[in-house]
């Protein structure tokens, strides 16, 4: 099968399109075929060998043999699976996470049947589908598990015209928060149609400069700090980081001293999550942001557009013929 890979940590041109052999699958494991992955900032980071405290998952000098093929979400097919009793059957659409084991961007993952892995929304291509995974995913955790918001509240959403953001809006607004999105002035028309209520433009305002404001500021991109969001936050309001060594021993400090806390989070077991994000999915209550696509043959263009920093919502990657929804 043909994988995309990496031997060294590097710009895009580090990755390139192998021949390896497909996986088979274990007993209580499933082969997908995957039809369309994603690239997305964290990918771009890993391939840098960024953040250097990640080098311990990914290699320390170079990549791990087991985690030379980047890929965190994915849609696409079951092909196999290892023995009876699966809750999945051959040519069930499916779409999934493969956190840490990485791999999705290659003809064929396997996974374990236990792993998060949904079936496919109805009504939708493997393109939105891959694209309605990790950033949905993420921004639910961060917002009902990690800050449970609920109406009254006031949210603001740093980074949101990005792949985590464009959903955090649309999450936020559907728990009955007030919504301001932080983003550039030509994104100003997709985040008021995705939900918010204030859009901030982080070229001409510091929105950090507004005192006792935001019950909670959701940084999705990692763009700020604690130090620096929070006199913006109200008395008992929260920050949420999605990355960042020194936001966990600051969590444990703001929690131990009550007031405004640091809630910092890991979203990796995706499952339950998935289940959610189909249910809004299938109900047209969740729009997906693609803003572009290229075939796997051009990820090293692929990941030159992601590193610019300017992607709005997801760019996705296809893998193979695309045959249409069942």
């Amino acid at each position: 099968m043909k994988a995309v890979m990496y031997t060294e940590f590097g710009p895009p041109e580090v990755l390139g399109i192998h021949e390896v052999d497909r996986p088979t699958p274990r007993p209580g494991e499933v082969l997908v075929r995957v039809r369309a992955t994603t690239v997305t900032r964290a990918e771009t980071l890993m391939r840098r060998g960024r953040p250097r405290w990640g080098r311990l998952i990914l290699g320390v000098t170079r990549p791990r043999a087991k985690r030379r093929t980047l890929g965190l979400e994915f849609a696409g097919e079951i092909e196999a699976t290892g023995g009876d009793g699966s809750r999945f059957g051959p040519g069930d659409q499916v779409f999934g996470f493969t956190g840490f084991r990485l791999g999705a961007c290659a003809e064929y993952v396997c996974l374990p049947e236990t792993a998060s892995l949904e079936r496919m929304p109805t009504g939708i291509g493997f393109e939105q589908a891959a694209a309605a995974v990790d950033g949905p995913s993420t921004a639910l955790y961060f917002l009902r598990d990690r800050a449970r918001v609920r109406g009254g509240q006031h949210v603001l959403v740093n980074g949101a015209s990005g792949s985590i953001g464009t959903y955090a809006v649309q999450l936020a607004k559907r728990f009955g928060a007030e919504v301001t999105a932080v983003c550039s002035s030509r994104n100003a028309d997709l985040v008021t149609a995705l939900g918010a209520d204030h859009v901030v433009d982080y070229h001409r305002e510091d929105f950090s400069s507004r005192h006792d404001t935001y019950d909670v500021i959701f940084d999705t991109i990692t763009a700020t700090s604690f130090a620096r969001c929070r006199r913006a936050l109200t008395p008992h309001g929260c920050y949420l980081p999605t990355t960042g060594l020194i936001n966990w021993p600051l969590g444990a400090w703001t929690a131990l001293r009550g007031g405004r806390t640091v809630r910092p989070g890991m979203s990796v077991e995706k499952k339950s999550a998935l289940a959610f994000v189909k249910e809004l999915l299938e109900s047209d209550g969740l729009r997906v942001v693609v803003d572009r696509s290229f075939p796997m043959d051009r990820i090293v263009e692929a990941h030159r557009y992601v590193d610019l920093g300017h992607k709005v919502g997801n760019v996705t990657v296809t893998v193979g013929r695309q045959p249409g929804p069942r």
